[in-house]
C-alpha cells in the first residue's frame, strides 16, 4: 500500500511539476490500514471455516441419489498453523452435518507423520453413512506419501488413487473415482490415470471425480465425468493474486464452472498453505454439497 502511494505521488509530481509530498499523518493512516488488512487476512485464513451449501444438478442421477449429501474437505494443510485443536473443530462441525459421504481432495497435511501424528488424529472420528474417501494432493507426495497413505487408511479413510468405488442405493449406482496428483511422477509415483480408474465401472452411472488440481477438467469431461471436485488453488487467496493462480490452473480458481457439459467445483479450501496464510475476499469453506437429479 505504501508503495502504491509513492507511485501515485511520483505520477502526480511528473504530471504537475509540483511537490506532492504526502503529509506524515496520511502515511501513518495508510500504514495502519495495511496492518489492519494483514491482520484480517491472517484471521480469515486461520479461522475454522463457515459452512457453505452448494446444490449441484446432475443429468442421469438415479432417483435413489436425489438429495444425496456430501461434505468436501480439501487443503486442510494440518501443521503448526492448523494443529489438533483446529482439526478437532473442523471434524466436529463436519460430523454435526450428518451427511451421506465425506470426501477429501488432497493436501491434508504439511509435515511428516512423525511431526503431525497428533494433529491429524481427530480425523479418525470422521463418519458418514457411505464412508470417508480421499484422493492425494501434491503435498502428500512431498512429505512421505506411502507412510501417510498407510496411516490414513489405518484411520478409516478409503484412498482413491487411480481407483473407484461404486456407491449403491436400492438398485441405483453412483461411481466415485479418485486420481493421483500431477506431481506424483516427480517423486517416482504413478501419474493420474483416469481411464484406468474407470475401468470396469457400471455403464450409464454418473461419475463423481476427486482430483486435487482442477486443471485437467476438460480431460475429465471427455471421459464422461459428471462432477469433478477439486481444491489446490485456495480460491486465489487475495484479489489480484487470483489472476496469477488462474494462469496456472487453466483459468479455474474458485467455485462452479461448466466444462464441456461437466460441472467442476473448485473449493476455496478448508485450510491454507502456511507459507502464505492470507485470505481477503476468498474465504475458506466447509462445503456441503447436495446432489439433485437434473430435470
Amino acid at each position: 500500500m505504501q508503495l502504491l502511494a509513492d507511485v501515485a505521488l511520483l505520477a502526480l509530481w511528473l504530471a504537475s511539476g509540483r511537490n506532492a509530498a504526502m503529509a506524515l499523518e496520511i502515511r501513518y493512516v495508510m500504514a495502519a490500514a495495511a496492518m489492519l488488512l494483514a491482520w484480517v487476512g491472517v484471521y480469515n485464513a486461520t479461522r475454522v471455516p463457515s459452512l457453505k451449501d452448494v446444490r449441484i444438478d446432475i443429468a442421469g442421477l438415479p432417483p435413489q441419489f436425489d438429495g444425496y449429501t456430501l461434505v468436501q474437505l480439501t487443503d486442510l494443510h494440518i501443521s503448526r498453523l492448523f494443529p489438533a485443536g483446529w482439526t478437532r473443530a473442523v471434524v466436529d462441525r463436519t460430523k454435526a452435518l450428518d451427511v451421506d459421504l465425506i470426501v477429501i481432495t488432497g493436501d491434508v497435511i504439511d509435515g511428516s507423520l512423525a511431526m503431525r501424528r497428533a494433529d491429524v488424529e481427530p480425523l479418525r472420528d470422521l463418519r458418514a453413512r457411505d464412508g470417508v474417501f480421499m484422493s492425494p494432493g501434491n503435498h502428500e507426495y512431498f512429505l512421505g506419501y506411502q507412510e501417510w497413505m498407510r496411516h490414513f487408511a489405518e484411520m478409516g479413510m478409503h484412498i482413491l488413487a487411480n481407483d473407484q468405488v461404486v456407491l449403491r442405493r436400492q438398485g441405483g449406482n453412483l461411481i466415485l473415482v479418485g486420481v493421483t496428483d500431477r506431481t506424483a511422477p516427480a517423486t517416482g509415483m504413478p501419474p493420474p490415470d483416469l481411464a484406468a480408474a474407470l475401468a470396469g465401472a457400471p455403464a450409464g452411472a454418473p461419475i463423481l471425480l476427486l482430483d486435487h488440481q482442477p486443471g485437467p477438467a476438460h480431460t475429465a469431461a471427455a471421459c464422461g465425468v459428471s462432477l469433478q471436485l477439486s481444491g489446490h488453488t485456495h480460491g486465489g487467496m487475495i484479489p489480484g493474486l487470483d489472476r496469477l493462480v488462474a494462469m496456472g490452473n487453466k483459468g479455474f480458481v474458485s467455485g462452479r464452472y461448466m466444462v464441456d457439459g461437466m460441472t467442476l467445483y473448485v473449493n476455496n479450501g478448508t485450510g491454507i498453505w502456511p507459507g502464505f496464510a492470507m485470505r481477503l475476499g476468498r474465504p475458506a469453506e466447509l462445503t456441503r454439497i447436495t446432489l439433485h437429479r437434473k430435470s
